[in-house]
């Protein structure tokens, strides 16, 4: 098992905080760094000096299915183009939000499929792992039992958030997703969460029973990013400690 962290769009976040870590993510695209505008050389001196891989996620702003082809076309084609860019940086894994125009019409799921089945395929040409990431807690995600199958069928691999299930269907929607599609869990984002709405907090200050994680996850041999919203490096030094426990058998 890795253990990473999530450093947002900001190469000065990486190098403020990535030291101790496996691995770096990075967002990559629209309303985050742009490949074109990257300092590709700093990109690779900052995960030299604090020795780490890299992982990026892929843009937010892009749904992955709509019902136009033409625009499912074009959102296959610009993944492409940053899952390229990103291989070419030796990143191991690439986030992708699952997201429709419309999740709730059963119709265009097939379309969903296809088009996360192309995505995918582009990041094995370009050497990178795509993981699908569940934010059915969202107003344009993919529900969690639907990601579930989808993700089965086309034999994609899975990162699963544990707040995000959690501010999606509590405990129980951890319990549940777990219990069913562990198997295809290759990469964790790890925070916690209350059920009024926080999020991105620190392991232990919010209400996440991370049990549940243990007991579908123990012996967890992919990677693990803590998605902390703080610079605090101890506060994340923290959470990856106890997400190491979990893992690890419980604490």
């Amino acid at each position: 098992m890795d253990v990473g962290l999530t450093v947002g769009d900001s190469i000065e976040r990486l190098e403020a905080t990535g030291d101790g870590f496996s691995f770096v993510e990075l967002s990559v695209g629209e309303s985050a760094l742009v490949p074109a505008e990257a300092d590709e050389a700093r990109i690779r001196e900052a995960l030299a000096a604090v020795d780490a891989d890299l992982c990026v996620h892929l843009p937010f702003d892009q749904v992955v299915a709509t019902a136009i082809p033409q625009i499912d076309d074009a959102i296959v084609d610009y993944q492409s183009e940053l899952l390229e860019w990103a291989g070419s940086l030796g990143a191991r894994k690439a986030v992708l939000h699952a997201t429709m125009r419309n999740p709730h019409d059963i119709d265009q799921r097939p379309v969903f499929a296809d088009q996360l089945s192309a995505i995918a395929a582009a990041g094995a040409d370009a050497g990178v792992e795509v993981v699908v990431e569940n934010v059915g807690h969202q107003a344009r995600g993919v529900q969690l039992s639907v990601l579930g199958d989808i993700a089965q069928e086309t034999g994609t691999a899975v990162c699963f958030d544990v707040g995000h299930a959690y501010m999606e269907d509590g405990d129980d929607g951890v319990d549940r997703f777990l219990g069913e599609y562990a198997d295809l869990v290759s990469h964790l984002h790890v925070h916690d969460a209350r059920g009024r709405g926080d999020t991105h907090l620190p392991l232990g200050a919010g209400e996440i029973e991370y049990d549940l994680v243990t007991e579908h996850l123990a012996g967890f041999d992919g990677t693990v990013a803590v998605e902390v919203f703080t610079d605090d490096v101890p506060l994340l030094a923290d959470s990856a400690r106890r997400i190491s426990a979990f893992l690890d058998g419980g604490e």
